[in-house]
């Protein structure tokens, strides 16, 4: 058997951590997080993304838009100043990850 067959897989899942208000109410701050790159790119999923501005810096927003290359993504929370696509504008969808599991903050 060739040895690549047996060496398992990897799922193609990762975690993240809310560290800020941005998403509340349905995302809170310290609130973890896992995500798959699994799937398209649709109209109101969450997704986390690199800051377009910022590399090394991951946000998590809702998908506003798509034409499946990029995406319009937006806070849920309108009461705080937030960055998001009115401010650095249509984000990449490659690398992207859609959470697919938000873990109780009592778990964190």
């Amino acid at each position: 058997m060739d040895p690549d067959r047996r060496r398992p897989r990897r799922l193609p899942l990762r975690r993240f951590l809310s560290c800020d208000r941005s998403m509340e109410p349905t995302i809170v701050d310290g609130q973890g997080l896992i995500g798959t790159t699994f799937g398209r790119v649709r109209v109101d999923q969450i997704r986390t993304f690199v800051h377009p501005n910022r590399p090394g810096f991951w946000m998590v927003k809702r998908v506003r838009a798509t034409d499946g290359k990029s995406m319009i993504v937006e806070s849920d929370n309108r009461d705080i100043p937030t960055e998001d696509s009115h401010s650095f504008g249509p984000v990449d969808t490659a690398g992207s990850y859609r959470i697919v599991v938000k873990i109780p903050r009592r778990w964190m």
